[in-house]
């Protein structure tokens, strides 16, 4: 499978690409580029989250921390007072930064349920809904975060698979096909819970019908 640099090259080449392209496409503002840049780049790396040791771990769950410190913030702030929100905001970042990251490495399975399409679906769907909902995006800019966490969760599957390919001995490598799945057959159980998880997310995501039309609209691009 590719390695780390790989990914991460990638990713932010597709996402650098998408970025100026939806930027000259007046799909959104200049002031998003960088937004874009960062979710295609994210999710080049988020399919190893499921790694027991790799740099994606450490660097998803070190950006992972800063939101939920800062959501953890707002969200306590009324009720705590100023020594018991530090002390809080402190077991959110451990929480978050080091034992999510032990229980993933414990309850997951490297090119498990975490390398597939269903997947990269909840992620999407998760940060459309976050965009949206805590962030106060517009509908459409919201559902466009969620498609740029899509495209570079895509972009890791496909390398993956990519490199499962031995081109000199003209054969495929016994990872072919772990990667780019629609689920996980081994384990008929995670396939349920993802879905599950993603499905809880369809009444926070944004409308659909703005979806639809801006599929609509970036199909006109390519005419």
């Amino acid at each position: 499978m590719a390695n780390f640099r790989t990914h991460i090259t990638v990713a932010a080449a597709g996402g650098m690409l998408i970025a100026y392209a939806g930027w000259k496409g007046q799909l959104w503002p200049p002031s998003q580029a960088m937004v874009m840049i960062a979710l295609v780049t994210f999710g080049g790396i988020l399919p190893d989250i499921d790694a027991d040791r790799s740099h994606s771990i450490r660097l998803i769950f070190n950006l992972l921390s800063v939101p939920a410190l800062v959501l953890g913030a707002l969200l306590l702030q009324p009720w705590l007072t100023p020594g018991a929100l530090l002390i809080a905001c402190g077991g959110i970042y451990f929480c978050v930064r080091y034992l999510a990251g032990i229980l993933f490495s414990r309850f997951t399975v490297h090119r498990g349920i975490w390398h597939s399409l269903l997947a990269g679906g909840l992620c999407s769907l998760l940060t459309a809904a976050l965009s949206f909902n805590l962030l106060n995006q517009s509908e459409g800019l919201a559902w466009f975060h969620g498609a740029a966490t899509l495209v570079g969760f895509l972009i890791h599957l496909s390398l993956d698979e990519i490199y499962s390919v031995d081109l000199e001995g003209a054969r495929f490598k016994r990872s072919f096909g772990t990667a780019l799945k629609l689920g996980d057959s081994r384990r008929p159980m995670s396939n349920l819970l993802m879905l599950i998880a993603t499905l809880t997310l369809i009444p926070w995501v944004p409308p659909w019908s703005v979806l639809g039309d801006l599929l609509h609209q970036g199909s006109l691009l390519w005419r």
